[in-house]
């Protein structure tokens, strides 16, 4: 069975399952993905992260966070495509700029907003390496909406970094 295959079995298996974390009762609560229809989970162990939004299986998204990741305050709702990948620059308190997190760029397809969204431990390696020629495409709105954030916009020289972001040192 394919791994994405054992992950979309696991997560149908948990949709309704409370589950027993740290001495308190956590009740799964996932979402059907809008664009391709699998279904999702948001259990932080599958998922990696806090606060998902977007399919591990296409990595489209859905606008649902307006100010911060989590809030699900935005009216939109509308689906948001995945048009790139990107670096999140971090700086440790005592060295230099590190080559940061690889992020997922959405754009939505109702209102424009752009956002950009962590990459979750169960999101397929080789579709988000497929994104990362978008990432060279991008409009000079977009990379100036990146910058405004502190998001720097990939370039070609980047294609090592991604790589080894997904798949490790080979």
């Amino acid at each position: 069975m394919p791994a994405t295959g054992w992950i979309s079995w696991l997560a149908l298996f948990l949709r309704n399952a409370e589950v027993k974390h740290s001495g308190h009762i956590h009740h799964n609560d996932g979402f059907q993905c809008a664009h391709c229809h699998y279904y999702v989970s948001t259990d932080p162990m599958i998922a990696g992260v806090k606060n998902r939004n977007h399919c591990p299986y296409c990595l489209w998204s859905r606008h649902v966070d307006l100010f911060e990741a989590g809030d699900r305050l935005a009216v939109c709702k509308a689906r948001m495509q995945p048009i790139g990948l990107t670096l999140k620059r971090t700086r440790k308190k005592y060295g230099l700029a590190q080559y940061g997190e690889l992020m997922l760029i959405h754009k939505c397809e109702d209102c424009g907003r752009i956002s950009v969204n962590r990459i979750a431990a169960d999101d397929d390696a080789a579709l988000l390496f497929d994104i990362y020629p978008g990432s060279l495409r991008l409009d000079v709105y977009t990379k100036t909406k990146l910058a405004s954030d502190g998001i720097q916009a990939l370039d070609t020289s980047d294609k090592f970094i991604v790589h080894t972001s997904l798949f490790g040192r080979s």
